[in-house]
Protein backbone atom coordinates (compact mmCIF):
# COMPACT_ATOMS: atom_id res chain seq x y z
CA UNK A 1 0.00 0.00 0.00
CA UNK A 2 2.98 2.32 -0.43
CA UNK A 3 2.20 5.19 -2.75
CA UNK A 4 4.16 5.26 -5.98
CA UNK A 5 5.98 8.34 -7.28
CA UNK A 6 3.30 8.95 -9.90
CA UNK A 7 0.41 11.33 -9.41
CA UNK A 8 -3.30 10.49 -9.35
CA UNK A 9 -5.09 8.34 -11.89
CA UNK A 10 -7.87 9.35 -14.25
CA UNK A 11 -11.32 9.47 -12.72
CA UNK A 12 -12.29 6.88 -15.32
CA UNK A 13 -10.22 4.44 -13.26
CA UNK A 14 -12.27 5.26 -10.16
CA UNK A 15 -15.81 5.49 -11.56
CA UNK A 16 -16.38 2.25 -13.46
CA UNK A 17 -19.70 1.06 -14.86
CA UNK A 18 -20.32 -2.65 -14.37
CA UNK A 19 -22.34 -5.36 -12.67
CA UNK A 20 -22.31 -6.16 -8.97
CA UNK A 21 -22.07 -7.45 -6.41
CA UNK A 22 -18.36 -6.78 -5.87
CA UNK A 23 -15.87 -4.66 -7.76
CA UNK A 24 -12.97 -6.74 -6.45
CA UNK A 25 -14.69 -10.11 -6.83
CA UNK A 26 -16.70 -9.67 -10.03
CA UNK A 27 -15.68 -6.63 -12.10
CA UNK A 28 -11.94 -7.16 -11.47
CA UNK A 29 -11.85 -10.90 -12.31
CA UNK A 30 -14.16 -10.31 -15.28
CA UNK A 31 -11.69 -7.75 -16.65
CA UNK A 32 -8.70 -10.01 -16.00
CA UNK A 33 -10.28 -13.06 -17.65
CA UNK A 34 -11.46 -11.01 -20.63
CA UNK A 35 -7.94 -9.71 -21.18
CA UNK A 36 -6.26 -13.10 -20.76
CA UNK A 37 -8.78 -14.92 -22.94
CA UNK A 38 -8.37 -12.36 -25.73
CA UNK A 39 -4.60 -12.90 -25.58
CA UNK A 40 -5.07 -16.66 -25.99
CA UNK A 41 -7.71 -17.15 -28.71
CA UNK A 42 -6.47 -20.66 -29.60
CA UNK A 43 -6.72 -22.04 -26.05
CA UNK A 44 -9.22 -24.87 -25.60
CA UNK A 45 -9.21 -24.95 -21.79
CA UNK A 46 -8.61 -22.45 -18.97
CA UNK A 47 -7.77 -23.04 -15.31
CA UNK A 48 -8.27 -20.26 -12.78
CA UNK A 49 -7.03 -20.43 -9.18
CA UNK A 50 -8.43 -17.91 -6.69
CA UNK A 51 -6.50 -17.02 -3.52
CA UNK A 52 -7.05 -15.02 -0.33
CA UNK A 53 -10.31 -13.16 -0.07
CA UNK A 54 -11.20 -14.12 -3.63
CA UNK A 55 -11.12 -17.76 -2.55
CA UNK A 56 -12.75 -17.35 0.85
CA UNK A 57 -15.74 -15.29 -0.29
CA UNK A 58 -15.70 -15.95 -4.02
CA UNK A 59 -18.68 -18.30 -3.87
CA UNK A 60 -20.80 -15.71 -2.08
CA UNK A 61 -19.76 -13.00 -4.49
CA UNK A 62 -20.32 -15.20 -7.53
CA UNK A 63 -16.71 -14.93 -8.72
CA UNK A 64 -16.77 -18.36 -10.33
CA UNK A 65 -20.08 -17.54 -12.01
CA UNK A 66 -18.78 -14.34 -13.60
CA UNK A 67 -15.57 -16.07 -14.72
CA UNK A 68 -17.46 -18.85 -16.49
CA UNK A 69 -19.84 -16.32 -18.01
CA UNK A 70 -16.91 -14.25 -19.26
CA UNK A 71 -15.34 -17.29 -20.92
CA UNK A 72 -18.70 -18.05 -22.55
CA UNK A 73 -18.57 -21.49 -24.18
CA UNK A 74 -14.89 -22.17 -23.47
CA UNK A 75 -14.08 -25.03 -21.12
CA UNK A 76 -12.70 -23.95 -17.76
CA UNK A 77 -12.06 -24.96 -14.16
CA UNK A 78 -12.22 -22.53 -11.23
CA UNK A 79 -10.41 -23.56 -8.04
CA UNK A 80 -10.68 -21.91 -4.61
CA UNK A 81 -7.35 -22.04 -2.74
CA UNK A 82 -8.09 -20.87 0.79
CA UNK A 83 -4.80 -22.06 2.34
CA UNK A 84 -2.01 -20.38 0.37
CA UNK A 85 -0.91 -17.23 2.20
CA UNK A 86 2.21 -16.18 0.29
CA UNK A 87 0.39 -13.95 -2.19
CA UNK A 88 1.12 -10.34 -3.24
CA UNK A 89 -2.44 -9.09 -2.61
CA UNK A 90 -5.51 -10.43 -0.76
CA UNK A 91 -7.33 -10.60 -4.12
CA UNK A 92 -4.97 -12.67 -6.24
CA UNK A 93 -5.81 -15.02 -9.09
CA UNK A 94 -3.66 -17.22 -11.33
CA UNK A 95 -4.88 -18.04 -14.82
CA UNK A 96 -3.63 -20.74 -17.17
CA UNK A 97 -4.39 -21.34 -20.85
CA UNK A 98 -4.14 -24.83 -22.31
CA UNK A 99 -4.02 -26.21 -25.84
CA UNK A 100 -4.26 -29.97 -26.38
CA UNK A 101 -3.48 -30.54 -22.71
CA UNK A 102 -0.35 -28.34 -22.65
CA UNK A 103 0.01 -24.98 -20.91
CA UNK A 104 0.52 -22.27 -23.52
CA UNK A 105 0.29 -19.19 -21.30
CA UNK A 106 -0.17 -18.14 -17.68
CA UNK A 107 -0.50 -14.93 -15.72
CA UNK A 108 -1.12 -13.65 -12.20
CA UNK A 109 -3.59 -10.84 -11.67
CA UNK A 110 -4.34 -8.70 -8.62
CA UNK A 111 -7.83 -7.26 -8.16
CA UNK A 112 -6.83 -4.17 -6.23
CA UNK A 113 -10.22 -2.57 -5.56
CA UNK A 114 -12.86 -0.62 -7.42
CA UNK A 115 -12.77 -3.08 -10.31
CA UNK A 116 -9.17 -2.22 -11.21
CA UNK A 117 -6.71 -5.03 -11.95
CA UNK A 118 -2.94 -5.19 -12.09
CA UNK A 119 -0.96 -7.86 -13.89
CA UNK A 120 1.67 -9.03 -11.43
CA UNK A 121 5.15 -7.92 -12.44
CA UNK A 122 3.86 -5.50 -15.06
CA UNK A 123 4.24 -1.76 -14.62
CA UNK A 124 1.08 0.32 -14.67
CA UNK A 125 0.57 2.29 -17.86
CA UNK A 126 1.78 5.78 -17.03
CA UNK A 127 -0.99 7.28 -19.17
CA UNK A 128 -3.57 6.67 -16.43
CA UNK A 129 -1.74 9.12 -14.17
CA UNK A 130 -3.15 12.44 -15.29
CA UNK A 131 -2.97 14.53 -12.11
CA UNK A 132 0.50 15.63 -10.95
CA UNK A 133 -0.29 15.91 -7.24
CA UNK A 134 -0.46 13.18 -4.58
CA UNK A 135 -1.89 14.81 -1.45
CA UNK A 136 -4.81 17.06 -0.64
CA UNK A 137 -2.40 19.68 0.67
CA UNK A 138 -0.66 19.82 -2.72
CA UNK A 139 -3.97 20.07 -4.55
CA UNK A 140 -5.30 22.73 -2.17
CA UNK A 141 -2.17 24.84 -2.58
CA UNK A 142 -2.47 24.60 -6.37
CA UNK A 143 -6.18 25.43 -6.37
CA UNK A 144 -5.70 28.33 -3.96
CA UNK A 145 -2.90 29.77 -6.07
CA UNK A 146 -5.06 29.50 -9.20
CA UNK A 147 -8.24 30.69 -7.41
CA UNK A 148 -10.17 27.68 -8.68
CA UNK A 149 -12.55 25.15 -7.18
CA UNK A 150 -11.75 21.46 -6.96
CA UNK A 151 -13.95 20.50 -9.91
CA UNK A 152 -12.11 23.11 -11.98
CA UNK A 153 -8.85 21.43 -10.95
CA UNK A 154 -10.25 18.27 -12.57
CA UNK A 155 -11.18 20.22 -15.70
CA UNK A 156 -7.59 21.48 -16.06
CA UNK A 157 -5.91 18.08 -15.96
CA UNK A 158 -8.66 15.91 -17.43
CA UNK A 159 -10.46 18.16 -19.86
CA UNK A 160 -12.24 15.31 -21.63
CA UNK A 161 -13.83 13.75 -18.53
CA UNK A 162 -17.09 15.71 -18.44
CA UNK A 163 -19.09 13.64 -20.93
CA UNK A 164 -17.94 10.41 -19.29
CA UNK A 165 -19.10 11.64 -15.89
CA UNK A 166 -22.46 12.67 -17.34
CA UNK A 167 -22.79 9.04 -18.42
CA UNK A 168 -21.73 7.96 -14.94
CA UNK A 169 -24.42 10.07 -13.32
CA UNK A 170 -27.07 8.79 -15.71
CA UNK A 171 -26.07 5.25 -14.75
CA UNK A 172 -26.31 6.19 -11.07
CA UNK A 173 -29.84 7.49 -11.59
CA UNK A 174 -30.72 4.38 -13.56
CA UNK A 175 -29.43 2.14 -10.77
CA UNK A 176 -31.68 3.98 -8.29
CA UNK A 177 -34.66 3.64 -10.63
CA UNK A 178 -34.02 -0.07 -11.20
CA UNK A 179 -33.55 -0.67 -7.48
CA UNK A 180 -36.94 0.91 -6.74
CA UNK A 181 -38.78 -1.28 -9.26
CA UNK A 182 -38.34 -4.58 -7.49
CA UNK A 183 -39.46 -6.15 -4.25
CA UNK A 184 -39.20 -9.66 -2.83
CA UNK A 185 -36.03 -11.41 -1.66
CA UNK A 186 -32.46 -10.81 -2.81
CA UNK A 187 -30.62 -13.76 -4.40
CA UNK A 188 -27.96 -15.68 -2.50
CA UNK A 189 -29.77 -17.66 0.16
CA UNK A 190 -29.83 -15.21 3.08
CA UNK A 191 -33.50 -14.38 2.37
CA UNK A 192 -32.87 -10.65 2.77
CA UNK A 193 -35.99 -8.75 1.79
CA UNK A 194 -35.69 -5.71 -0.43
CA UNK A 195 -36.53 -2.47 1.39
CA UNK A 196 -36.20 0.28 -1.23
CA UNK A 197 -39.53 -0.34 -2.94
CA UNK A 198 -41.32 -0.67 0.40
CA UNK A 199 -39.88 2.63 1.63
CA UNK A 200 -40.70 4.32 -1.67
CA UNK A 201 -44.36 3.37 -1.27
CA UNK A 202 -44.61 4.30 2.41
CA UNK A 203 -43.47 7.94 2.60
CA UNK A 204 -43.99 9.87 5.79
CA UNK A 205 -44.08 13.61 6.36
CA UNK A 206 -40.54 13.38 7.74
CA UNK A 207 -38.13 14.52 5.04
CA UNK A 208 -35.38 12.19 6.28
CA UNK A 209 -37.75 9.29 5.74
CA UNK A 210 -38.45 10.33 2.17
CA UNK A 211 -34.85 9.80 1.02
CA UNK A 212 -34.35 6.38 2.56
CA UNK A 213 -35.39 4.45 -0.51
CA UNK A 214 -32.57 6.07 -2.51
CA UNK A 215 -30.10 4.89 0.11
CA UNK A 216 -31.21 1.28 -0.21
CA UNK A 217 -31.98 1.16 -3.94
CA UNK A 218 -28.46 0.99 -5.35
CA UNK A 219 -27.24 -1.44 -2.69
CA UNK A 220 -30.07 -3.79 -3.57
CA UNK A 221 -29.43 -3.34 -7.28
CA UNK A 222 -25.80 -4.24 -6.67
CA UNK A 223 -26.64 -7.26 -4.51
CA UNK A 224 -28.88 -8.63 -7.26
CA UNK A 225 -26.07 -8.52 -9.87
CA UNK A 226 -27.44 -5.31 -11.39
CA UNK A 227 -25.59 -2.55 -13.21
CA UNK A 228 -24.03 0.10 -10.98
CA UNK A 229 -21.14 2.59 -10.83
CA UNK A 230 -18.20 1.94 -8.54
CA UNK A 231 -18.02 4.91 -6.17
CA UNK A 232 -15.43 3.86 -5.28
CA UNK A 233 -16.47 0.16 -5.17
CA UNK A 234 -19.54 -1.98 -5.89
CA UNK A 235 -20.12 -2.65 -2.20
CA UNK A 236 -20.12 1.07 -1.43
CA UNK A 237 -21.80 2.19 -4.66
CA UNK A 238 -25.02 3.41 -3.02
CA UNK A 239 -23.71 6.32 -0.94
CA UNK A 240 -22.80 8.94 -3.55
CA UNK A 241 -25.86 8.40 -5.81
CA UNK A 242 -28.28 8.53 -2.86
CA UNK A 243 -26.88 11.83 -1.55
CA UNK A 244 -26.59 13.58 -4.92
CA UNK A 245 -29.87 12.41 -6.42
CA UNK A 246 -31.78 13.46 -3.32
CA UNK A 247 -30.15 16.88 -3.38
CA UNK A 248 -31.01 17.28 -7.06
CA UNK A 249 -34.64 16.36 -6.44
CA UNK A 250 -34.87 18.68 -3.46
CA UNK A 251 -33.00 21.71 -4.80
CA UNK A 252 -33.27 21.38 -8.60
CA UNK A 253 -29.55 21.22 -9.26
CA UNK A 254 -28.70 20.66 -12.91
CA UNK A 255 -26.98 17.50 -14.07
CA UNK A 256 -23.88 19.58 -14.79
CA UNK A 257 -23.78 20.85 -11.20
CA UNK A 258 -24.05 17.25 -10.00
CA UNK A 259 -21.23 16.22 -12.34
CA UNK A 260 -19.04 18.97 -10.94
CA UNK A 261 -19.73 17.57 -7.47
CA UNK A 262 -18.84 14.08 -8.72
CA UNK A 263 -15.50 15.47 -9.90
CA UNK A 264 -14.74 16.81 -6.44
CA UNK A 265 -15.79 13.55 -4.82
CA UNK A 266 -13.56 11.74 -7.30
CA UNK A 267 -10.49 13.69 -6.22
CA UNK A 268 -11.15 12.59 -2.63
CA UNK A 269 -11.61 8.98 -3.71
CA UNK A 270 -8.46 9.11 -5.80
CA UNK A 271 -6.41 10.44 -2.88
CA UNK A 272 -7.62 7.63 -0.62
CA UNK A 273 -6.95 5.06 -3.33
CA UNK A 274 -3.46 6.48 -3.81
CA UNK A 275 -2.39 6.89 -0.20
CA UNK A 276 -4.38 4.17 1.59
CA UNK A 277 -6.79 1.76 -0.14
CA UNK A 278 -10.35 1.39 -1.41
CA UNK A 279 -10.22 -2.41 -1.07
CA UNK A 280 -12.14 -4.10 1.73
CA UNK A 281 -9.83 -7.11 1.44
CA UNK A 282 -6.86 -4.83 2.04
CA UNK A 283 -8.06 -2.31 4.64
CA UNK A 284 -11.52 -3.39 5.79
CA UNK A 285 -14.82 -1.63 5.19
CA UNK A 286 -13.34 1.70 6.28
CA UNK A 287 -11.70 1.63 2.83
CA UNK A 288 -15.01 1.09 1.05
CA UNK A 289 -17.87 2.69 2.99
CA UNK A 290 -15.52 5.14 4.69
CA UNK A 291 -14.14 6.24 1.33
CA UNK A 292 -17.63 6.45 -0.21
CA UNK A 293 -18.83 8.59 2.69
CA UNK A 294 -15.83 10.92 2.29
CA UNK A 295 -16.48 11.20 -1.46
CA UNK A 296 -20.16 11.95 -0.88
CA UNK A 297 -19.32 14.50 1.83
CA UNK A 298 -16.89 16.35 -0.43
CA UNK A 299 -19.31 16.19 -3.37
CA UNK A 300 -22.18 17.57 -1.31
CA UNK A 301 -19.98 20.33 0.13
CA UNK A 302 -19.01 21.25 -3.45
CA UNK A 303 -22.64 21.25 -4.49
CA UNK A 304 -23.43 23.67 -1.67
CA UNK A 305 -20.57 25.96 -2.71
CA UNK A 306 -18.55 25.53 0.48
CA UNK A 307 -14.91 26.61 0.61
CA UNK A 308 -12.07 24.21 -0.10
CA UNK A 309 -11.25 24.12 3.63
CA UNK A 310 -14.81 23.10 4.45
CA UNK A 311 -14.82 20.51 1.69
CA UNK A 312 -11.64 19.03 3.14
CA UNK A 313 -13.07 19.06 6.65
CA UNK A 314 -16.26 17.30 5.56
CA UNK A 315 -14.24 14.52 3.92
CA UNK A 316 -11.96 14.27 6.94
CA UNK A 317 -14.92 13.91 9.31
CA UNK A 318 -16.33 11.13 7.14
CA UNK A 319 -13.09 9.13 7.17
CA UNK A 320 -12.35 9.78 10.83
CA UNK A 321 -15.65 8.30 11.96
CA UNK A 322 -15.28 5.15 9.88
CA UNK A 323 -11.75 4.30 11.05
CA UNK A 324 -11.47 0.65 12.04
CA UNK A 325 -14.70 -0.44 10.35
CA UNK A 326 -14.37 -4.12 9.51
CA UNK A 327 -15.37 -5.80 6.26
CA UNK A 328 -17.39 -8.78 7.52
CA UNK A 329 -20.09 -9.77 5.01
CA UNK A 330 -22.19 -12.72 6.10
CA UNK A 331 -21.56 -15.69 3.78
CA UNK A 332 -19.49 -13.38 1.57
CA UNK A 333 -22.64 -11.79 0.16
CA UNK A 334 -22.73 -8.02 -0.29
CA UNK A 335 -25.99 -7.78 1.68
CA UNK A 336 -25.55 -7.94 5.46
CA UNK A 337 -24.28 -5.49 6.69
CA UNK A 338 -23.29 -3.86 3.39
CA UNK A 339 -26.63 -2.47 2.19
CA UNK A 340 -27.51 -0.83 5.51
CA UNK A 341 -23.98 0.56 5.77
CA UNK A 342 -24.56 2.40 2.50
CA UNK A 343 -27.75 3.91 3.92
CA UNK A 344 -26.08 4.94 7.18
CA UNK A 345 -23.06 6.41 5.38
CA UNK A 346 -25.36 8.59 3.25
CA UNK A 347 -26.75 10.12 6.44
CA UNK A 348 -23.25 10.55 7.84
CA UNK A 349 -22.18 12.37 4.69
CA UNK A 350 -25.00 14.87 5.13
CA UNK A 351 -24.08 15.35 8.78
CA UNK A 352 -20.38 15.75 7.96
CA UNK A 353 -21.18 18.61 5.60
CA UNK A 354 -23.42 20.24 8.19
CA UNK A 355 -20.65 20.07 10.79
CA UNK A 356 -17.99 21.32 8.40
CA UNK A 357 -20.11 24.29 7.37
CA UNK A 358 -19.82 25.90 10.79
CA UNK A 359 -16.98 24.13 12.63
CA UNK A 360 -14.11 24.15 10.11
CA UNK A 361 -12.26 26.88 11.99
CA UNK A 362 -12.01 24.65 15.08
CA UNK A 363 -10.47 21.54 13.52
CA UNK A 364 -7.10 20.17 14.61
CA UNK A 365 -6.37 17.44 12.05
CA UNK A 366 -6.43 17.33 8.26
CA UNK A 367 -7.54 15.01 5.49
CA UNK A 368 -4.09 13.69 4.55
CA UNK A 369 -3.38 12.71 8.16
CA UNK A 370 -6.64 10.79 8.46
CA UNK A 371 -5.95 8.92 5.22
CA UNK A 372 -2.58 7.90 6.65
CA UNK A 373 -4.36 6.73 9.80
CA UNK A 374 -6.74 4.66 7.63
CA UNK A 375 -3.82 2.98 5.89
CA UNK A 376 -2.08 2.17 9.16
CA UNK A 377 -5.30 0.91 10.72
CA UNK A 378 -5.87 -1.37 7.74
CA UNK A 379 -2.33 -2.73 7.97
CA UNK A 380 -2.82 -3.53 11.66
CA UNK A 381 -6.29 -5.07 11.22
CA UNK A 382 -6.52 -8.85 11.42
CA UNK A 383 -7.27 -10.55 8.10
CA UNK A 384 -10.30 -12.11 9.83
CA UNK A 385 -11.96 -8.72 9.50
CA UNK A 386 -11.00 -7.95 5.89
CA UNK A 387 -13.55 -9.50 3.54
CA UNK A 388 -12.81 -13.11 4.47
CA UNK A 389 -16.09 -13.80 6.35
CA UNK A 390 -14.00 -15.26 9.19
CA UNK A 391 -14.80 -12.74 11.94
CA UNK A 392 -17.09 -10.00 13.16
CA UNK A 393 -20.66 -9.96 11.94
CA UNK A 394 -19.87 -12.70 9.45
CA UNK A 395 -19.78 -15.24 12.31
CA UNK A 396 -23.31 -14.48 13.48
CA UNK A 397 -25.77 -17.29 12.92
CA UNK A 398 -28.92 -15.92 11.31
CA UNK A 399 -32.29 -16.88 12.71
Amino acid sequence: MTASSNGLESLKELYRIGHGPSSSHTIGPETAISEFSAQNPTADFFKIILYGSLAKTGKGHGTDVVIKKTLQNKRCEVLFDCSTEDIPHPNTLDVFAYKNGEIIDSARYLSVGGGKIKKFGEKTDASVYVYPHQTFKEIKNYATEKSIRLYEYVDIFEADINDYLLTVYNEMKSSISEGLKHDGVLPGGLNVRRKASFLYNSHTENESEQVKENRFAVGEQNASYGKIVTAPTCGASGVLPAVLYYEQQKNNYTDQQIVNAIKTGGIIGNLIKKNASISGAECGCQAEIGSACAMASAALAELKGLSIDKIEYAAEIAIEHHLGLTCDPICGLVQIPCIERNAVAAVRAENAVLLSSFLSETRKIYFDSVVTAMRETGQDMSNRYKETSEGGLAKIKLS
